[in-house]
């Protein structure tokens, strides 16, 4: 079964240095009362109603919905984040692969000072995501936009660069949303390595990502919304480990000291999408270092 999806020429290699997921992740999160004018686009709202016959299709046929999976994962990665702040562990925060994410206007607007938060992604979409939060006046000292090559080990682009000028007495939280489906498993394991690296520099760890797990079990349905996703991204989409116990290993292999995977079905946080069965096929990773005093 093969869902045709229509992504007009123009979006292809996005507009104005944004991608199709970019664009189209930022209308969905504007329309569910998430995000800022300033970080939806009208080319969004435009993909929105081209790739939608297929998603429809998608969920006539009880299969999920792109919506949903991009729904449920910015909410439970919300209420995790919080989480952690508010029990004091977390005041800093660094977004890796940020693209168009209301999440650090959300979290500064309400945390203010006492948190530090620093959006990252490749040279365009910096430069874009920095222009649109200068409009909105959240750009500060505390809140700024820096470049980041996720797959670097060293240099001021590194993770190890950006983290270098943060406060290693407090607690700091990496978050990646929507970034471990475009890699395989070398890189992503690589990743998680330098990450958990990192964090153990500081007084406490966290790091918090959406990862789809692999399982051959899924009906024709799945692997219709697979190619979907292919389409829509314009390249292969990844799933990775084969059951949440070996994610769990994985992390901790990789230098995590604890770790936990939320199906996002089972979590309070995702609210009213928990019933779309994108909610089945996404997990939320919860991986911590340990907490110094």
């Amino acid at each position: 079964m093969r869902v045709p999806v229509p992504i007009p020429l123009w979006l292809r290699r996005g507009s104005d240095a944004i991608s199709p997921t970019a664009h189209y992740t930022g209308h969905v999160w504007g329309r569910n009362d998430l995000s800022h004018p300033e970080l939806a686009t009208l080319e969004g709202r435009m993909l929105f109603d081209a790739i939608n016959p297929a998603m429809m299709a998608s969920r006539l046929l009880g299969g999920p919905t792109l919506e949903g999976l991009l729904v449920a994962r910015h909410r439970i990665i919300d209420d995790l984040l919080t989480r952690a702040i508010d029990d004091g562990r977390i005041s800093q925060v660094v977004e890796v692969a940020c693209g168009m994410s209301p999440r650090g206007w959300r979290f500064v607007e309400r945390y203010g000072e006492e948190l530090t938060y620093i959006e990252a992604d490749l040279p365009e979409m910096a430069a874009r995501k920095r222009r649109a939060l200068g409009k909105m006046g959240s750009l500060s000292e505390n809140h700024r936009v820096v470049e980041l090559d996720a797959l670097s080990d060293d240099g001021p682009a590194s993770l190890a660069g950006v983290a270098s000028s943060l406060d290693r007495g407090r607690g700091l939280a990496i978050v990646t949303e929507g970034l471990l489906t475009y890699f395989g498993e070398d890189d992503v394991l690589g990743m998680w390595r330098r990450f958990a690296r990192e964090l153990r520099r500081f007084s406490a760890g966290l790091y918090l990502a959406d990862v789809r797990l692999r399982d051959e079990g899924r009906p024709v349905v799945d692997h219709a919304f697979q190619a979907i996703l292919s389409t829509f991204v314009q390249r292969r989409v990844h799933t990775h480990c084969g059951s949440e116990e070996d994610a769990v290993e994985a992390l901790l292999e990789a230098g995590f000291s604890e770790a936990d995977v939320h199906r996002a079905d089972r979590h309070r946080a995702a609210g009213d999408v928990r019933s779309n069965p994108a909610a089945e096929r996404i997990h939320i990773i919860e991986a911590t270092t340990p907490h110094r005093v």
